[in-house]
């Protein structure tokens, strides 16, 4: 009963902040995820309903990994470069699984947005907003707006129930990760009336030859530390590939922390992984940054980026050195013991 007083206070409160207005920008981070894409979807849906609200979606940097992009094509999802945009034009700018001041989004500086829906820890400058719904035990931003959407009786239509599917999903590890009963339920809820086809085509989703190049410098460049995994991808076009070889060197059977790197946009961006579920990955990439840059993230996953003050290889093979070294003294391990993972 708690919850559902709550559910429907947000509801009211969201509506009343978008009432009057008729356009909206919709700002997810830089880089992606299935949970951004599927929130940002619904809640224009949402808005659009509730509303009658016109909505636009942005992103800074581009739609790296293959499902990504195909389920942008499949929601037929139109995406705007928020650098490119001009926010006055819109009456209200929202923010979804993404908070102003983090560093993983490319909203200018100076903007407050009315709305902010997120599953992270709340972050100072989030308070600002009109609305706010942070909500840092649910393990997926889409799980937020499956319940908005439902409180609302708003029929969720089969493109939009999928993506939330897959976006709680991917958050979630299949919910063997941070993964709150609410998370649980509205998997339950969504998976009747999701395309389980699309999903398939979604998650197997061709990928080009490069894809497998960056795996090979990965594998080439991974060292393992004790019961860490280093590894690191030098310039890249392609920020997604930074988490995803991060899951994947966490399937090392000899591993419980990875970490992967990589340069991409004038920034150093990493990613940590942990299966120590009792540990907080978050806080030990805020520790990795120090004042040089923005980190965050929940217990088993987390990441940040550090901006290159000078763009040389000097420049980048210093911060390498000093980030593998934050790294390894946050989990207690020790650089003499690095060996490579793969023998050539």
């Amino acid at each position: 009963m708690k919850k559902q007083k709550y559910i429907s206070r947000k509801l009211k409160d969201i509506v009343a902040v978008m009432q009057g207005h008729c356009s909206m920008l919709i700002v997810m981070q830089d880089y992606p995820d299935p949970d951004a894409i599927a929130s940002a979807a619904a809640l224009r849906d949402f808005a659009n309903t509730m509303a009658g609200v016109q909505c636009f979606v942005a992103q800074g940097g581009a739609l790296g990994r293959a499902e990504n992009r195909a389920m942008v094509k499949y929601l037929d999802l139109k995406l705007h470069d928020v650098t490119q945009v001009d926010t006055d034009r819109f009456d209200i700018v929202a923010m979804v699984d993404t908070q102003p001041g983090t560093g993983n989004n490319s909203l200018p500086e100076g903007i407050i947005p009315q709305i902010v829906i997120d599953h992270h820890p709340m972050r100072q400058a989030t308070r600002g907003a009109a609305f706010t719904d942070v909500r840092s035990r649910y393990g997926a931003t889409a799980t937020i707006l499956h319940e908005y959407l439902v409180e609302a009786r708003i029929k969720i239509d089969t493109p939009i129930a999928t993506a939330l599917l897959y976006g709680i999903r991917s958050d979630t590890g299949d919910v063997g990760r941070e993964a709150s009963q609410d998370d649980i339920n509205a998997l339950m809820a969504l998976y009747p009336i999701a395309n389980k086809r699309a999903l398939s085509r979604i998650e197997t989703e061709r990928v080009p030859r490069a894809y497998f190049q960056m795996l090979a410098e990965a594998l080439k460049n991974a060292q393992t530390f004790g019961k860490c995994l280093v590894t690191g991808l030098g310039q890249i076009d392609n920020a997604d590939m930074i988490g995803e070889v991060a899951d994947l060197l966490l399937r090392n059977e000899d591993s419980e922390w990875t970490m992967c790197y990589g340069f991409c946009d004038g920034k150093m961006l990493f990613s940590i992984r942990t299966s120590d579920i009792s540990a907080n990955a978050g806080r030990i990439a805020r520790r990795i940054v120090g004042g040089r840059g923005t980190g965050g993230g929940h217990n088993t996953f987390a990441g940040g980026q550090i901006p290159l003050e000078m763009d040389t290889q000097f420049a980048r093979r210093r911060l390498e050195k000093v980030i593998l070294r934050r790294f390894l003294r946050a989990i207690g391990a020790s650089e003499e013991s690095g060996r490579r993972l793969v023998q050539t």
